[in-house]
C-alpha cells in the first residue's frame, strides 16, 4: 500500500505541474499580438502537448486515490472535503481543455488579466488540500 501511496503522490505532483503551467500558457496566449502567428502557434503547440501529457496523469492520480480510499476506508469530514475539491480540480482540468479549444479555434474572448486569476485557482485548492491531508481537522 505504501508503494501505491508513493505513486499516487508522484502522479498528483505531475498532474499539478500541468494544472499550474497550462493556465500560464493561456496568459501568454491572451497577450500575443494578432500579427504574431509564429508565437501563437508555438504556444498552442506547447499547450496542446501539455494537456495531452497531464490528462492521463490526472486520471491515474484520481484512480490511485480511489484505490487508496478503498484500501484505507473513507472516513472523516476532511476526506469528504478533499474529495469534493479533487472533483473540482477535475472540472477545472476539463475547463482548461475547453479553453484550449477556444484558443485553437481563435474564439477566446478572455483577457490575460482574467487568466492570471484563473491561473491561481489550483494553487489555492492545493494549499487547502495539503492542510486537510496533514492536519485532518475534522
Amino acid at each position: 500500500m505504501l508503494v501505491l501511496k508513493a505513486l499516487h503522490i508522484w502522479m498528483v505532483i505531475s498532474w499539478f505541474a500541468g494544472l499550474f503551467y497550462l493556465p500560464r500558457i493561456f496568459v501568454n496566449l491572451a497577450m500575443v499580438p494578432a500579427d504574431s502567428l509564429a508565437e501563437r502557434d508555438r504556444l498552442l503547440l506547447m499547450a496542446n502537448k501539455l494537456y495531452r501529457f497531464m490528462t492521463p496523469l490526472g486520471v491515474l492520480a484520481v484512480v490511485s486515490g480511489i484505490w487508496l480510499w478503498l484500501g484505507y476506508g473513507f472516513s472523516g469530514g476532511w476526506l469528504h472535503t478533499k474529495t469534493t475539491l479533487v472533483a473540482g480540480l477535475a472540472v477545472y482540468h476539463w475547463h482548461c481543455g475547453r479553453v484550449l479549444k477556444a484558443f485553437l479555434s481563435g474564439s477566446n474572448a478572455k483577457s490575460h488579466v482574467w487568466f492570471r486569476f484563473y491561473n491561481e485557482l489550483p494553487v489555492i485548492v492545493l494549499l487547502i488540500i495539503l492542510f486537510l491531508v496533514v492536519l485532518k481537522p475534522f
